[in-house]
């Protein structure tokens, strides 16, 4: 497929223009660095977020996939793990390398959409100290590499209609099949580029037989997370209801969706991206890539219907911050109060950037931090939480039978079975999401402490449960866990084979 067979689709007209790509600017290679070193130096303070506690757990559960996730992020944990137990550094070294990536694409997409150095620089700094990539590159995270993967995709996506060498499907669908193994996000994505290019062009893309084979490869690379979620009924379905309902920590009313990405990428930079959205409809030099804007569109409406999380639509901030940074470098060379104007934003918006997504503040200082990014909150405090537990558990008599530890979630879960061992603790079960697949306890165990299950659910399925102790931290932060009670309790009211569907639960 040639340039020229895709620019056929434009309709003859005055005033077309072709995108100039010049050279990309080494400046774009040091802040891409630069953010993966302050990355890699804070990535040791405060502690374990609970999704990270729950992909080392799942990483020795290995998985074609799981009920909420694809097996991409635990192999990743586990591999990191085996590397050096225990360090939080090495575990998060896969975030901040797919962080200082993705800034990287984000220059490399204002290159191929004609934005000149300062351009490219703009847009590279403003995905640099956007609170979305600082902080999925802090943590160990599936939306770390499903932000890549977006940000790679549409950085192919736009070379290959830029550059007319169909070839590069090929790349986009092993790109997006690799992504599909990580969590199903990135169908979204591929769908509602499909969709765009029907409705507005260039439709000469779908003649295209590597788009097609990029496709395939895609599905084909997915296949085995199909075929286990069809064998096991489909249990992302479920945990995605849940999620829309408002059952998890990050979600937010639908009519946010689109206000939170100005959040996501800094308030006072985020004329950069919305420049860019409105560009891609309006510059002639983009008339083949418009089908990328009404894409974002299209996702924004569908993740507001189905009760998608804002981070959902964040992947394709970085394309629009690459089209949007040529518009506002050029704005900034009329008058030297612009350059000051939004030197001064830059600051700002680095400084709040590492302030809310990075533990530069001691934690008995980062209330106010938690209170704008609530799972900052919860990489405080798993220590002792799990001394509290082995508190509890000193004084049962091992006469009684096999001690169970029962936790309400999957972060409470991985936390005992990560620093339970040292103190003596056996590991923990749950009936969440994949810790469900993992049970039941035997039948013929014992005691029962239940720690972040309320003592009207446990009297449901557990009996003479009495409080034994409460949750705290001695940063005294407030989170999921703080305030909640430890029960210790005679046993299951039944065996637990038996009362295992009640205590399992997705979302």
């Amino acid at each position: 497929m040639s340039a020229a067979a895709v620019m056929g689709d434009r309709p003859a007209g005055a005033g077309h223009r072709t995108v100039t790509v010049e050279p990309l600017a080494r400046g774009v290679l040091v802040i891409a660095a630069a953010v993966l070193a302050v990355l890699i130096g804070f990535a040791s303070r405060y502690g374990y977020h609970r999704d990270e506690l729950y992909f080392l757990a799942a990483g020795h559960h290995l998985a074609w996939s799981y009920a909420d996730q694809g097996p991409a992020t635990p192999l990743i944990a586990r591999t990191m793990d085996a590397f050096d137990s225990g360090s939080l550094t090495v575990l998060r070294l896969p975030s901040a390398v797919a962080a200082g990536v993705t800034i990287l694409l984000t220059g490399l997409l204002s290159r191929e959409l004609g934005g000149a150095r300062p351009a490219q620089l703009l847009a590279t700094f403003t995905a640099g100290v956007a609170v979305i990539v600082l902080f999925t590159g802090h943590t160990l995270s599936t939306s770390t590499f499903d932000l890549l993967v977006w940000t790679g995709a549409t950085w192919l996506v736009v070379r290959t209609v830029r550059t007319g060498d169909g070839r590069l499907w090929l790349a986009t669908g092993t790109v997006l099949g690799i992504g599909l193994l990580n969590k199903p996000l990135p169908a979204f994505l591929a769908a509602a580029i499909l969709v765009a290019i029907v409705v507005v062009g260039p439709r000469a893309l779908l003649r295209n037989r590597y788009l097609w084979i990029g496709a395939a490869i895609a599905v084909a690379l997915w296949s085995p997370w199909l075929v286990w979620q069809g064998i096991h009924g489909w249990p992302q379905l479920a945990v995605s209801r849940s999620i829309a309902a408002g059952n998890s920590t990050s979600s937010q009313p639908w009519w946010q969706i689109v206000p939170f990405q100005a959040l996501l990428a800094g308030p006072l930079l985020a004329p950069v991206w919305m420049l860019g959205l409105v560009r891609l409809f309006r510059d002639s030099a983009l008339w083949n890539l418009r089908f990328l804007g009404l894409a974002w569109m299209l996702l924004a409406v569908v993740f507001m219907a189905t009760g998608g999380k804002p981070y959902y639509l964040a992947g394709l901030l970085p394309l629009l911050i690459g089209s949007g940074a040529g518009p506002v470098a050029a704005w900034l060379d009329r008058g030297r109060i612009r350059r000051v104007a939004i030197a001064i934003a830059m600051a700002v918006s680095a400084a709040a950037g590492l302030l809310i997504a990075l533990p530069v503040l001691p934690a008995r200082a980062a209330g106010p931090i938690i209170a704008m990014n609530a799972d900052v909150g919860e990489t405080i405090g798993w220590p002792e939480f799990v001394r509290t537990v082995a508190d509890v558990a000193t004084p049962v008599r091992s006469d009684q039978g096999q001690l169970v530890i029962l936790t309400g979630n999957y972060g409470e879960a991985g936390a005992i079975d990560r620093y339970g061992p040292a103190l003596g603790l056996p590991p923990a079960y749950s009936g969440h999401n994949a810790f469900g697949d993992w049970g039941p306890p035997a039948d013929q165990s014992g005691p029962v402490i239940a720690v972040g299950i309320s003592a009207s659910i446990a009297a449901r399925y557990l009996s003479d449960c009495r409080v034994a102790a409460r949750i705290d931290n001695s940063a005294h932060i407030d989170n999921e866990e703080r305030g909640r009670d430890v029960l210790l309790c005679g046993g299951p009211r039944k065996p637990w084979s038996y009362e295992w569907a009640a205590v399992r639960h997705l979302g």
